[in-house]
């Protein structure tokens, strides 16, 4: 242990600084906020008995010693309590007058005239049994439930009044009462129920609110008593308008109406005793929350001294920073040889993904969660954790790009060899319903290749029109002897199909094999300067990246090319550094002994390059990738088309992972950062395969709550977080590695990251189909100019519309339902929004690409 801490003490030092600062984070954001004290002696309390895990609705009560319990805790706060119902939890009355309480008794009445007529009849009972009643109330917002008329109502009152034995009403918003005046001709007194929380009125306008609403009730009716039965504020529960329901909120209201109250002939019950979870059902995520004291019978916030805001917080600090320590630790020394600020960008955002995960998983301490919120809040923290890997995978490699400095494989192109000494070349090109004078550019440009020692062949398969591949045939036949041309006129297997039967007309003398798209043009010193790295008999990969020509006049080009740029800027340099390639199927060479060792080509799997070199990779070769453009090819000519050639990379990524999955996981050569290259490199390809899971399930989230606004509610915001972090990540890590890494203007860096979202929903979809589907058909990107109607623009991407659509008419009406100034529906409508951003760029790209080219300057 000491000579561990000699050698890395730097990177413990480093660790401990994390964690003090996450602390100190959690330590300012929690301090405990100062109130106006309050007297120690309330009025009265509204009194439920049902304990934590009880309800009316499953029949399931409290003991008699529980209610007793109950009633013991309230007795040193207050000597006065109101009920709800005469039958259920019927001995509280008795309880509570042996024990010295005054009771406001009430019957509970609804749309069941016999179970009324119950209830009536034993609240008749205990008036006449039980002198500590004070008061008696015959129903609970029934009027505002709209359970019966008010007519019916009046009758269930003068009922009860015709004892004479205390005075009687019903309980009822102060709206309901200015509503309904010939309803204060049938009572006694004026039982009125003040939450400015349920009318959105922000806490510090609250309890001045309802005194006002108190005294307007005085001015109307001045002759009746007047009995506030709840006023309160809940400690949980969504925003209404600008009223946020909080446990110091909660405080804070208690607090200033208590003090404001203390010395005046108020005569009040406070909403409520005991947090009642059971109340959901009833009242939806709100109504259980209303308790000075949770539903374990612990006092939620004391009537002196500051409140904080989580009395858990120093729990969820200590599991969050103690989970990370170790992860973090390990960064500081495994990437030691970065810069200081690559570290604390992973650190930061590795400690910011688990203190995410601590506190979801610890929403059942700070919530009443039933069943099925547990399997709800299981399945979300899956998709968190889901969510913080490709974080963390995005992490890593902006880390690294932004602030490792040099790269330590950075290969340039060899020295050219003498013509006598070059390695022979069989140069492949194949291809399928390709423009004859686009392939035949690209055979122009092998002709004048600045070496001397290697062949090319062309391998035209499945294409049906000679007017075509006959024009190709004619100018190869023009060309020498080392120039060949096949045409396969029914031939399986794709592109690899036609690249294993080049190999199998290859020259014997070929050591390197060179594979050139149908639209490339390569520069003369292609050969000469990359074949002189298999000199080093480990090398069986020398690639150069993708690049593109005539783009500069369309946006949409401008687009396309910049968008492909970033990979062999970023990601592959990324890569590169750990010998873990993604090779790509043009301006390739590949040593042809190691290609036939492995088998050739795949013809199983649509991304037959990619496969090729994770295989080559699983035999120990090297891999080098070489940042110079040799070769430049067109872009996709459509939207369409780029959507195609992106949906294609998934699924057949997908394949590969699939395939080589027990070598990437168990026993073989790989190192460990090959590994974690095949394995995560896909994952922010995964992450809008889970983005659009996400997607469908806001919108029926929504739906659902528009319909069943009691049984879903807006989910706590800590379960939105990973969601909003990573599309707002996505979204900023690309544009700041791009300035960091390219040479290009603001507006094409827009350009690229707007083709970058656009192309989200056709990866979720190559994703998820590549998982279900073992074989996927190879369809060649189109490129060139596009001929597209106007008339369809639409129809390519009819998906993602629908999705937009459905997104728009969600957040629009979240917001007309819940209010726009609903702190909970505004993150809410956030949300929804950026995740529509993929689907706005999807229509904007194909709208652009629609656009003509610009006039040369």
């Amino acid at each position: 242990m000491t000579t561990f801490i000699k050698r890395y003490y730097a990177a413990l030092l480093f660790a401990l600084a994390i964690a003090l600062a996450h602390f100190g984070v959690w330590a300012i954001a929690n301090r405990a906020q100062a109130l106006i004290d309050a007297p120690l002696i309330v009025n009265g309390f509204a009194y439920s008995g049902f304990q934590v895990n009880q309800s009316p609705f499953e029949k399931q009560f409290p003991s008699t010693a529980e209610l007793a319990r109950d009633l013991h805790i309230l007795y040193p706060l207050s000597h006065r309590i109101r009920t709800y119902s005469s039958l259920e939890n019927s001995e509280v009355v008795a309880l509570a007058s042996n024990i010295g309480f005054k009771v406001t008794a009430g019957a509970w009445l609804g749309a069941d005239s016999l179970a009324n007529q119950r209830e009536i009849e034993a609240l008749k009972a205990k008036i006449a049994n039980y002198p500590h009643i004070e008061r008696a109330i015959v129903g609970n917002e029934v009027l505002l439930r709209n359970d019966m008329p008010v007519e019916q109502l009046i009758t269930y009152l003068d009922q009860v009044r015709e004892e004479k034995k205390v005075p009687v009403s019903t309980a009822e918003p102060w709206h309901v009462w200015l509503k309904n005046p010939e309803l204060v001709k049938h009572v006694d007194y004026i039982a009125v129920h003040l939450l400015p929380y349920h009318e959105g009125v922000p806490i510090d306008q609250a309890v001045n609110y309802s005194l006002d609403r108190y005294q307007e009730l005085m001015d109307t009716y001045p002759r009746k008593k007047i009995v506030i039965t709840e006023i309160g504020w809940p400690s949980r529960g969504p925003a209404i308008g600008a009223a946020v329901a909080s446990r110091v909120n909660q405080a804070q209201f208690v607090r200033e109406f208590l003090a404001k109250t203390a010395y005046k002939n108020y005569d009040y019950y406070l909403m409520e005793a005991f947090d009642q979870p059971w109340k959901v059902k009833l009242e939806g995520w709100a109504g259980p929350y209303w308790g000075m004291f949770d539903a374990n019978r612990q006092p939620k916030y004391s009537l002196h001294g500051a409140v904080p805001k989580d009395t858990r917080w120093i729990k969820k600090v200590t599991w969050a920073t103690a989970i990370a320590f170790l992860p973090i630790l390990f960064i500081a020394i495994r990437f030691r040889h970065w810069g200081i600020g690559g570290r604390i960008s992973m650190a930061i955002l590795l400690q910011a993904c688990i203190t995410t995960l601590v506190v979801a998983w610890n929403l059942p301490g700070d919530y009443y969660y039933t069943f099925r919120d547990i399997i709800i809040l299981i399945a979300l923290i899956i998709g968190m954790m889901m969510t913080s890997a490709v974080l963390m995978i995005y992490g890593v490699e902006f880390s690294e790009v932004m602030f490792k400095g040099n790269w330590r494989r950075a290969y340039k192109r060899a020295v050219a060899l003498p013509s006598n000494q070059e390695l022979f070349v069989s140069v492949h090109l194949a291809c399928y319903n390709e423009p004859p004078a686009m392939v035949i550019a690209t055979i122009e440009s092998l002709s004048q290749l600045d070496y001397k020692n290697f062949e090319v062949i062309v391998v035209d398969n499945n294409t049906k029109d000679e007017a075509l591949w006959k024009p190709v045939e004619a100018y190869v036949d023009s060309l020498p002897a080392n120039f060949r041309f096949f045409h396969l006129p029914k031939w399986p297997g794709f592109k690899a199909g036609a690249l294993n039967f080049a190999l199998k007309e290859t020259d014997p003398r070929a050591e390197v094999i060179g594979v050139v798209d149908a639209d490339y043009v390569v520069t003369q010193d292609w050969l000469g300067a990359l074949v002189p790295h298999f000199s080093d008999t480990k090398v069986a990969v020398v690639q150069a990246p993708q690049a593109h020509r005539d783009w500069e006049n369309n946006f949409f080009r401008r687009m396309s090319n910049w968008e492909f740029e970033g990979f062999f800027k970023i990601g592959m340099h990324h890569r590169h550094e750990r010998n873990a390639l993604i090779q790509h199927g043009t301006m390739t060479l590949v040593r042809h002994q190691s290609l036939k060792d492995v088998g050739g080509w795949s013809e199983w799997c649509i991304c037959e390059d990619t496969e090729l070199g994770l295989r080559l990779l699983e035999r120990g070769y090297e891999l080098r990738y070489i940042d110079e453009t040799f070769g430049r090819g067109l872009t996709p000519s459509n939207f369409d088309a780029l959507k195609s050639q992106r949906f294609r990379w998934a699924f057949g990524a997908m394949q590969i992972l699939k395939h080589h999955l027990p070598k990437l996981l168990g026993d073989s050569t790989l190192s460990f950062g090959q590994r974690y290259h095949f394995l995560t490199g896909w994952f922010g390809w995964m992450g809008d395969a889970l983005q659009l899971f996400f997607t469908l399930g806001s919108i029926g989230w929504t739906v659902a709550m528009l319909l069943f606004p009691k049984a879903f509610s807006l989910p706590v915001a800590i379960m939105l977080t990973p969601v909003l972090c990573f599309l707002v990540l996505k979204g900023a890590l690309g544009p700041v590695l791009y300035r960091k890494t390219m040479n290009c203007s603001w507006t094409d860096i827009f350009g690229a990251s707007l083709a970058s979202l656009g192309l989200s929903h056709a990866i979720a979809r190559g994703i998820m189909m590549g998982i279900i589907q073992k074989r996927g058909v190879f369809k060649p990107t189109a490129k060139g100019k596009s001929t597209s109607s106007k008339l369809v623009i639409l129809n390519p991407i009819r998906e993602e519309v629908a999705l937009l659509l459905g997104l728009i008419a969600s957040a629009l009406a979240m917001l007309l339902t819940r209010g726009f100034n609903n702190i909970d529906a505004q993150l809410w409508v956030t949300m929804l929004t950026l995740q529509s951003l993929p689907y706005i760029s999807t229509l904007a790209c194909q709208i652009i690409a629609q656009l003509p080219d610009s006039k040369k300057q």
